[in-house]
């Protein structure tokens, strides 16, 4: 039996929760609503590396990097050196996302608002500086800022005391899931009782020397070099790696009745989610997406939903052979008829990969998509893999009656999780 929306999940009196602010900060955009119109115009944000110089060494040269931003018009300048580039980041589009909920951060119970943020690699840059410093003149040059800036938990501490969020406060780290992982576990510390308002999303900032480098070394980045648009290409045949990009992503998750009270406006309603691990190797997916598949099939279960329900899936689709080819086996083996009916698309294709702020960015992409009843492109999509026949939204946005969708995310070290998310129903 197909569940509907409004009700998915809450026979049981669980607290319902909505999404009511949004902020993103990408290789597309500055800001949400540039973000979103680049998604549905199929833009690409991938381009050559500006942020280090490469010589012919180098077998990937292309990146999708934040342009043209000024990062002092929410953060003030003499903040920005406390800072590692992911802290601002993911601080940016927090305050992004508290500017969008309208809420006002000074009210009500502090201890009743907190945040969970993910990153996959935190502070790499200041890791890296601050490493040629040391070699160059020595630990009494280091700056006193290298810990607080390197910390992958930053982002969560410089949040909380930007929004006096002082309630349930963590950082996650779990690779390209990270993101995903921050959002369900804000969701279930509402869901829970623990908060009635939680700040969350994801932040990345690795277009380094040594994560070029070693993604590099690993055969996992695009050499599409010449033609940088055309290099992040989910599920076409003709794909070669993915693109490491830089972004943040953040949401405001509130409990229901706690934003009906302030009359705030709703997005989107979150319905559940699932979390596996793979146990099977530190950096291939398991071939077949069992891990994959499973948390797709918690998240409907802790949702109540039938796969029937589902309309969208915003996919993990990063444009590597494996990766893209266990989504695909996993939603197959999940929908069975219906997946033939839902409609799959990577907006990776345009973003490239944000690594740890990915689950947080497509869970923006997915309550727009929600919104607006647009379904963003999967670009770049040429000719399909072999057995690659589901509907990937090939190269248009695409209007769409979107009711119920998933956002997939899957990272090193094995870690799957799957996001449910609803339309608002009353």
């Amino acid at each position: 039996m197909t569940v509907s929306a409004a009700t998915a999940g809450h026979a049981d009196g669980r607290r319902r929760v909505v999404v009511t602010g949004l902020g993103a900060l990408t290789d597309l955009g500055n800001d949400l609503d540039t973000f979103w119109d680049a998604l549905i115009s199929g833009q690409s944000g991938v381009g050559p590396i500006t942020a280090f110089e490469q010589d012919d060494r180098w077998t990937t040269r292309i990146a999708g990097e934040i342009r043209d931003w000024d990062a002092t018009d929410l953060v003030p300048k003499v903040e920005h050196k406390k800072m590692d580039r992911v802290t601002l980041i993911g601080l940016h589009a927090a305050l992004q996302a508290a500017n969008h909920s309208g809420f006002d951060f000074n009210s009500g119970d502090p201890y009743r608002h907190g945040v969970v943020f993910g990153t996959g690699i935190g502070g790499i840059i200041t890791i890296e500086h601050g490493h040629l410093r040391l070699l160059e003149k020595g630990p009494a040059r280091l700056s006193p800022f290298t810990v607080p800036k390197l910390m992958a938990n930053a982002s969560t501490g410089h949040i909380s005391i930007a929004l006096n969020l002082k309630g349930f406060n963590s950082s996650v780290t779990t690779a390209c899931a990270s993101g995903g992982h921050a959002l369900a576990e804000a969701f279930l510390t509402i869901q829970r009782g623990a908060a009635d308002l939680m700040l969350t999303g994801g932040a990345e900032a690795a277009v380094s020397t040594l994560c070029i480098g070693s993604f590099s070394a690993m055969k996992a980045l695009s050499v599409r070099n010449e033609e940088p648009t055309l290099a992040s290409r989910p599920f076409d045949r003709d794909r070669d790696g993915f693109i490491l990009a830089e972004g943040g992503a953040a949401l405001v998750l509130e409990e229901l009745e706690h934003a009906r009270a302030r009359g705030a406006e709703i997005h989107a309603e979150v319905l559940g989610f699932g979390i596996t691990g793979d146990s099977h190797h530190i950096a291939a997916p398991d071939p077949v997406g069992t891990g994959a598949r499973v948390a797709m099939e918690f998240a409907l279960a802790d949702a109540g939903l039938a796969p029937e329900s589902i309309d969208y899936i915003n996919a993990h689709g990063t444009s590597t052979p494996l990766g893209d080819a266990a989504e695909v086996a996993a939603v197959k083996e999940l929908f069975q008829d219906h997946a033939m009916k839902l409609a799959m698309s990577s907006t990776k294709s345009m973003t490239g990969h944000t690594l740890g702020a990915a689950g947080g960015l497509e869970s923006v992409a997915v309550v727009k998509s929600i919104k607006h009843g647009i379904l963003p492109p999967t670009i770049n999509l040429d000719n399909p893999d072999e057995g690659f026949d589901l509907d990937f939204v090939p190269n248009e946005a695409r209007a769409s009656d979107v009711r119920i969708a998933l956002n997939n995310s899957f990272g090193f070290g094995g870690h799957n999780v799957s996001l449910a998310f609803g339309r608002f129903e009353g």
